[in-house]
This record gives C-alpha cells, sequence and structure tokens, in this order.
C-alpha cells in the first residue's frame, strides 16, 4: 500500500517537475519493522526508476555487490542489463578487498555487453578501501546513502540515501568517478594520475529550486583529502563545521562511531562534538548494536556520560525467516542540525573513512528538508528498538558474520 501511495504521488508531481530539480529522500526498511514512512519510498522502487530511465549513461561507484537469486536485488540487476541491451553504456567499480568475498556477480556483469566492471585496489593507494555507494545516471542526476548494492540493503537493514536530479551538481561527483574509474584501470599510472589533481581551494556548492523543498543550497561532500578535487569540500571539514554551526540541537545516526583508531585517538569530531555540548547544544545520537566491541565502547560510554549529549544503541529483531548475516542492523549515516541542515553520506564515523578511503556525502541547507530527516531520527528514537547506553553495563560482542 505504502509503494502504491508513494507511486501515485510521484506521478501526479511528474509533470510540475519540468524545469525543477528534484530532491527525494530515500530509505530501506527492515521487513518486520515499525520503522516505514508512507511518504518516502524504498530504495528498490527508486532505483529501478533511474536505472529503466538512462538513455546514455549508468556509472555505479560501489563497495561492493552482493546478490541473492530471488530477493529484491534480482529486479534491479535485471534492470541494469535490459539497459545495457538498450545500448545504455555501464560501468561498475568496486572495492578490490569486498570483490574477493564477492566475485561472482561482479564478474557476470562483466561478461555482459555494453557493461564493463573494474577492480578498485585503493588499498595499494591510500590505504583505505572504496566505500562509496552511489550511481549516476545519464551525467544528470545521482542517488547516494548508506544503502550497498546489496540483496541485504533492500529488506533487511535500515538505510538512509538521497536521489538528486541537478546537473551540475552531479558533475562534481562524475568528476570523482572518473579519477577512480582511471585509478582502477589495469596499468594505471597511479602516481601520474594522483599528479594530475589540481586540488583546488575553492567550496564548491550549488542552490537548486526543487518542487519539493523549494530553495535548497547543496554542498557536495567526498573523502579522502589525497584523491578529491576541492579540499574545502572534504568530509570531516564540513562535519566539523556544521558541528561548530549549532545553536540548539544535533542529532546523528550512524552504523558506528569509533574516536579509537588502532591505537590513535581520533579526535576530530569526537572534540567537536564535546565542545558543541559545553555551550549547551543537545546532542542525540543512535549507533548499531555492531559497537559494543571492546574498547570501542568504553569511548562511548566517556561520550554518553557528557551533559547535554545522549548515545542509544538501536537493535533490530531477527526475521521470522531465519538468521541474515551482516543484516538486521542501523546502517543510516546522517546527521541534523537545528532541523536546518543535514549531510547524507557514505562514512562510519571513524579516521579511516575519512582519510583513507572513497566515501561520499552531501549537504543540505533547507528547513524543511531538515525538518523532515529529524523526524526520521525521532521515530526510530522513540521506537522500541532504542535503548540508551548503559554506563555500568557488561556489553557483549554481537555475531554478525554470515
Amino acid at each position: 500500500m505504502k509503494r502504491m501511495a508513494a507511486l501515485l504521488i510521484f506521478m501526479f508531481l511528474l509533470p510540475g517537475l519540468k524545469g525543477k530539480d528534484l530532491i527525494e529522500l530515500v530509505e530501506s526498511i527492515p521487513l518486520e519493522t515499525t520503522l516505514d514512512n508512507a511518504d518516502i519510498r524504498n530504495t528498490q522502487d527508486v532505483w529501478l526508476g533511474m536505472i529503466r530511465s538512462a538513455k546514455k549513461t549508468l556509472d555505479f561507484g560501489e563497495f561492493y555487490i552482493s546478490h541473492q537469486e530471488g530477493e529484491s536485488l534480482t529486479p534491479v540487476l535485471d534492470a541494469v542489463v535490459l539497459a545495457a541491451d538498450r545500448g545504455v553504456k555501464v560501468r561498475f567499480i568496486v572495492d578490490g578487498n569486498m570483490y574477493k568475498t564477492y566475485p561472482g556477480t561482479a564478474d557476470k556483469l562483466n561478461e555482459h555487453r555494453n557493461i564493463d566492471v573494474r577492480i578498485y585496489d585503493l588499498s595499494r593507494i591510500t590505504g583505505g578501501v572504496l566505500h562509496a555507494k552511489y550511481f549516476i545516471v545519464d551525467d544528470k542526476e545521482i542517488f547516494l546513502g548508506s544503502q550497498n548494492f546489496d540483496w541485504r540493503a533492500l529488506d533487511h537493514i535500515h538505510e538512509l540515501g538521497i536521489r538528486i536530479r541537478n546537473r551540475e551538481l552531479t558533475g562534481f561527483y562524475r568528476e570523482l568517478f572518473e579519477l577512480d574509474w582511471a585509478l582502477a584501470a589495469k596499468g594505471a599510472d597511479t602516481e601520474g594520475l594522483l599528479k594530475d589533481i589540481a586540488a583546488a581551494k575553492d567550496l564548491q556548492d550549488f542552490r537548486v529550486n526543487s518542487h519539493e523543498y523549494g530553495d535548497v543550497r547543496l554542498i557536495p561532500t567526498a573523502s579522502n583529502p589525497k584523491i578529491i578535487y576541492h579540499v574545502p569540500n572534504w568530509d570531516e571539514t564540513q562535519l566539523i563545521n556544521m558541528i561548530a554551526a549549532a545553536e540548539h540541537t544535533v542529532k546523528i545516526q550512524l552504523l558506528s562511531y569509533k574516536p579509537l583508531s588502532g591505537k590513535e585517538l581520533y579526535s576530530a569530531l569526537d572534540l567537536e562534538l564535546r565542545k558543541a555540548a559545553a555551550r549547551g547544544v543537545k546532542i542525540d545520537m543512535i549507533l548499531s548494536d555492531w559497537n559494543y566491541a571492546s574498547p570501542g565502547i568504553d569511548y562511548i560510554k566517556s561520550l554518553h556520560a557528557i551533559p547535554n549529549i545522549e548515545i542509544r544503541f538501536s537493535t533490530i529483531p531477527d526475521y521470522s525467516g531465519g538468521y541474515i548475516g551482516y543484516a538486521r542492523v542501523e546502517h543510516c549515516k546522517y546527521m541534523v542540525v537545528d532541523s536546518k541542515t543535514t549531510w547524507i553520506g557514505t562514512s562510519n564515523w571513524s579516521k579511516s573513512y575519512f582519510h583513507n578511503g572513497r566515501n561520499l556525502g552531501i549537504i543540505l541547507e533547507n528547513g524543511p528538508l531538515s525538518e523532515r530527516v529529524s523526524q526520521l531520527f525521532m521515530k526510530s528514537w522513540e521506537s522500541g528498538y532504542c535503548r540508551p547506553v548503559e554506563a555500568d553495563k557488561a556489553y557483549q560482542t554481537k555475531v554478525i558474520e554470515e
């Protein structure tokens, strides 16, 4: 019922979108939970619509591809193949480390006419992974968010992403795709490609007039600084700026939050949150129950103990159809400041995501959109799945493997 209602609303609005930019929040809701929102379309529906609309190109930058026949990724992959069959040029970049775990679907796609897949060994170049999750359609619209190209991300993981149709903004991400595509080529001149990056000192931002939310200022973000063109658009810098500007509230939802990086304290974001709390900003954070491992749990307890900061762990119940590894979890990655500004991204909050890996994000300065994301946060916050951190509790590391 929710999908049909949302589709009818979208079709009704479609004639009015001509000449307007499109901004659409996109969610994945674990089956058998109460987190669904009738006005926000599900990931599979949005992906299918975007892929089926492609006329010339589809460019995917994905952490990995995980497919199980008969599950919700099947029609998505079918749509990609049909796009290639009608002449659309399809390119995939997937992370080299994760490809070793999930090679099958990537290899099968690579064998198909008009589909090229490159394996990106970013760990050799910057010590990180291609952790971004995005795709670009015809150089004019982009989807990015926490959703991996994974059947579980459609039906068994809580995710938040965003679809944006604006050619100029999409160009920011397309430039990074082309860099990664070149770096992922066999025999690539890695040193030469990195030297050719002319890092600009200006912030790239865009102002659009969207049908859904009116005027929106968009700041695209990316990591890491070794492989981005506009240094001020670095995710870490922009997240710090957002927190530093907070006057009343900060709401954060993440898979994981790790101030400890090996034996090094990664304090950039942690310190900014503590400073905001000290000046009276109320900070609420939802983390998944994958954060129970020691010693990270102790750093989370430390942050939770700060006045004006409350952290809750989210536990998604197992599926009635049986245990599913690497699923049934809170995987969203976003922040809302003062219900005015929102960041949606692909990074968990630990050093390697910002300093070594390839991640993308987007900052949206707009009240109505930020208020809607705040409402999504509160729905999770007040649900039966979230429980406050308990300082004296001995948390047991959760088993998440298949």
